[in-house]
């Protein structure tokens, strides 16, 4: 058990050779226990050197292993849901050596990567679609004709979210070959571990009882009242000591509770169960954080980890938090969330399953009774939303960006088209760094833009959040306010809290002929580059209404026009100046910034700016590119800066 993260890369002779090729079916129990040992060394000091997801990795440890050494990989499919504990899975596949690029530009992705390996059978970032994956290759290999075993793992938390759901019943109505394994750390639910239930759970999974099985149901399938019996009895005997009669009914053969950091018994059990015919459920209880010492304690404090920084206090180092020196935005909003429940007692608050992630822990704790934590369906949280909206009550409900794509209808169908008085705080809005392309929210100001009765905020520091959150809570119809990862510029935050005029925007700076017109977070950004250029600078604050007065004035004084947002190009508050100017029969140069028509990899977020083009420099080299095109255009023969010239093609 280790208690410091090792900043030394640990002895790993096993591990070396799995790297170099040699393949886990070759080893024997005694040699991948001691694999295991040396990946969860290695998983530490290699996450230590990089940061990253943390506590799930070390969890499924012995999991990883087994499933490695049964199955013939990657011939055989292992589909794993959301991606944290992924990165034992990516050592073992011959990645070991690119550990230390881990979530860094160039390096490897914090999640499977269909383009990144073989191993990687299915790309993830969001939770719930493994079973739903798993399956559908399951079915393509029995219509191809294929001998291959496909496995989808899941954790307690990912199988409350109705895909999931929607896949094991499915799964039961097709009877695909498959396995199903749910890691039950116990962070979302629990169930009996008891002895009796473990004891019970080997007899289940042993080849006697299986052999048994499946010969008494062909003989007793004819004679259908004492099929019945049998099936019957065996369900209720499961149910006293498992939580498996749930899954016995959607159609799985359900083995478990087993003890997932027994290798040589999951072993044994997969060996068991590899070659069973339809859909089959195996049900491990681990331990996230499982041989750190300090994630044991606490497995939500150590889901992922900063880099370690090595001090020189010899050869190991403590793990310490990093304290930044201005508040998060999700702070910012955690914060307003709790002051806003003190003078309005009819505010609740909803989130999918990111109680900490959103900032609503304190809120939790001090209004247990307003907190609804609906577990990772999104779908359900809104139209929860709505339904409380309808008696009077007023939701607010916290959800990542990429989170709320998945609620769209809900939020058209339940909330906007019955114009339902529900506040959004959308976090992670923009782009969010090393997470990579499967959580930056880069589409909601294009998806919500275009949804009538809408409202939507995009405030460019910490105390414009909290006052446009407030702004948002008294309008009475939906409203979306959004804020990206992370700490902010460092405004004061005021205590009070003042409605801001809805639609109406501020200008910052004044200058010559070109105008930055900024949405959101980039304001620091477009007064670096004003400062350049000697421009306009206006924070527009509002995406939805726009400040229509403050439009025309800028379009009369200014014959250059630049957008500046952390969206989408496509159909974001760029474009709704476009309408709008094209609708009043205005004709300025325009330029829109935002992200382009792509996804964007995984990096820091000011490499993400500079890559779309959405840092200061960037914004410069745009603008001067522009002028000189359209000096050309009047003048074929002018001579300008070649130089430029090609920067800006670059961006």
């Amino acid at each position: 058990m280790l208690s410091e993260i090792p900043i030394a890369p640990p002895v790993t002779p096993l591990l070396n050779r799995v790297d170099q090729g040699a393949s886990l079916r070759g080893l024997d129990t005694q040699e991948l226990v001691q694999l295991a040992e040396e990946l969860r060394a290695y998983l530490l000091y290699s996450v230590g050197q990089t940061g990253g997801h943390f506590g799930a990795g070390l969890g499924v440890v012995e999991l990883t292993v087994a499933l490695h050494h049964v199955y013939n990989t990657p011939h055989d499919r292992i589909v794993w849901d959301v991606g944290h504990q992924t990165y034992p899975h990516k050592i073992l596949t011959r990645r070991m050596g690119q550990m230390n690029s881990m979530r860094q530009a160039g390096g490897l992705a914090g999640f499977p990567k269909r383009a990144e390996s073989e191993y990687d059978t299915f790309g993830v970032g969001h939770s719930s679609t493994s079973i739903s994956a798993a399956m559908g290759m399951a079915l393509a290999a029995r219509q191809l004709r294929i001998n291959r075993k496909v496995v989808a793992v899941i954790g307690d938390g990912a199988i409350t979210g109705g895909m999931a759901i929607e896949a094991l019943a499915h799964a039961g109505h097709e009877r695909p070959n498959m396995l199903v394994i749910l890691n039950d750390n116990q962070m979302s639910i629990g169930h009996n571990r008891g002895g009796l239930a473990t004891y019970f759970a080997k007899i289940w999974a042993s080849k006697f009882y299986i052999t048994m099985r499946e010969g008494s149901k062909r003989v007793l399938e004819k004679i259908r009242p004492a099929w019945e019996l049998a099936k019957r009895t065996e369900e209720h005997m499961k149910g006293m000591v498992a939580p498996g009669t749930l899954f016995e009914e959607l159609g799985f053969h359900y083995i478990g509770p087993l003890d997932g950091h027994d290798l040589p018994g999951l072993i044994q059990t997969l060996e068991n169960m590899k070659d069973l015919e339809g859909p089959q459920f195996l049900h491990i209880c681990t331990m996230k954080g499982k041989g750190f010492a300090p994630a044991e304690r606490d497995p939500v404090g150590y889901h992922a980890i900063n880099k370690i920084e090595a001090k020189p206090k010899g050869p190991q180092l403590a793990l310490k938090a990093a304290k930044p020196g201005t508040p998060k935005y999700q702070d910012v909003f955690g914060r307003w969330l709790c002051d806003m429940a003190k003078k309005d007692v009819r505010l609740v608050g909803i989130t999918p399953a990111m109680c900490e992630g959103s900032g609503m822990v304190e809120f939790a704790k001090r209004f247990p009774d307003r907190y609804y934590d609906v577990a990772i369906a999104e779908q359900h949280a809104l139209t929860l939303a709505a339904g409380m909206a309808c008696e009077g009550l007023k939701p607010v409900v916290a959800i990542y960006s990429t989170f709320l794509q998945r609620g769209y209808d809900q939020l058209i169908h339940d909330i906007a088209l019955q114009n339902l008085d529900v506040t959004f705080g959308i976090d992670r809005a923009g782009l969010v760094g090393q997470d990579g392309p499967t959580h930056h929210g880069a589409f909601d100001l294009s998806f919500l833009r275009c949804i009538p009765n809408m409202v939507i905020g995009a405030p460019s520091d910490e105390n414009e959040c909290r006052q446009m959150l407030y702004t948002a809570f008294q309008h009475p119809g939906p409203a979306a306010i959004r804020y990206p990862r992370g700490t902010g510029p460092g405004a004061i935050i005021h205590d009070a809290m003042t409605a801001l005029p809805i639609g109406k925007a501020v200008e910052v700076r004044s200058g010559d002929a070109v105008a930055i017109l900024n949405f959101g977070a980039l304001l620091s950004q477009a007064i670096s580059a004003a400062d350049q250029l000697n421009a306009t600078v206006v924070d527009m604050r509002w995406v939805k209404p726009l400040d229509e007065e403050m439009l025309l004035s800028i379009a009369q004084r200014h014959s250059m026009l630049v957008t500046l947002e952390e969206n989408a190009v496509a159909g974001g508050a760029g474009a709704a100046v476009n309408e709008f100017m094209a609708a009043q029969g205005l004709s300025p140069t325009l330029i829109n910034l935002g992200i382009p028509d792509a996804f964007i990899e995984h990096g820091t977020h000011a490499e993400q700016l500079a890559w779309t083009g959405l840092d200061a420099e960037s914004i410069v080299r745009r603008v001067i590119a522009r002028q000189a095109e359209n000096i050309l255009k009047i003048y074929p023969a002018f001579k300008f800066d070649a130089t430029v010239e090609v920067s800006a093609n670059r961006t």
